[in-house]
């Protein structure tokens, strides 16, 4: 893990009981982590943890797991977590960068991924580190369900357009696609806001939008 200095955060996440420390080790078997059979969704770039901590409580029935790169975000996610009268049990958060994706979780083992308000790399020679890239399609396929659906977020217009772009390449397909998420009443009926979403929707920045899954 890539620790900057925040005194006292290497102990809060080393004892944390809702970080999984060796995440690779649990590849294929991620139900004995959670004592069930329940779906496994994950979010991809976590942040602050609101979207995932929220997604947890409201849906008890799920397994969710929050991953981030660096182990600073991971803290504040746990900081954010313990402002939370109600602790959910169905909940983790690991460590990693995106690419492990594979090496922790196996063939099929997950069935929703949610990509919010991602960096949007925005130098042309960078498109490759976007999480909605072909080339990260492409990981994703390696461990999510057939059929699975995965959830896009952003207020990043320029971000968006290229991930739809990216689509056709990698062999997905979108079943929703809104440049105005909060202007779909239909769509907000069970939306769960990231505290960027809050943000930026506040100061007027329209939030795009797209559910996707693999053609056949």
């Amino acid at each position: 893990m890539r620790l900057r200095h925040v005194t006292g955060s290497e102990e809060k996440i080393f004892e944390s009981p809702i970080v999984v420390k060796e995440p690779k080790k649990h590849k294929g078997n991620w139900r004995k982590v959670f004592g069930n059979d329940n779906d496994i969704y994950i979010e991809i770039g976590m942040g602050k943890g609101r979207f995932i901590i929220d997604n947890a409580l409201k849906y008890p029935e799920v397994n969710f797991i929050g991953i981030e790169r660096y182990s600073t975000v991971v803290l504040k996610a746990l900081s954010k977590l313990d402002t939370y009268e109600e602790k959910p049990e169905n909940l983790r958060f690991i460590c990693i960068d995106a690419k492990e994706l594979p090496e922790v979780f196996d063939n099929e083992e997950v069935s929703k991924i949610y990509l919010n308000f991602s960096d949007p790399w925005p130098k042309d020679r960078h498109a490759k580190r976007r999480l909605e890239s072909r080339q990260f399609l492409s990981i994703y396929e390696k461990i999510i369900k057939k059929d699975a659906l995965i959830e896009f977020k952003t207020d990043n217009r320029t971000l968006f357009d290229f991930a739809l772009e990216e689509l056709k390449p990698a062999g997905w397909s979108a079943s929703v696609v809104t440049y105005d998420l909060h202007a779909d009443d239909l769509l907000m009926k069970d939306n769960i806001m990231t505290e960027y979403e809050e943000k930026f929707s506040s100061i007027g920045n329209p939030i795009c939008k797209y559910v996707i899954k693999k053609s056949n």
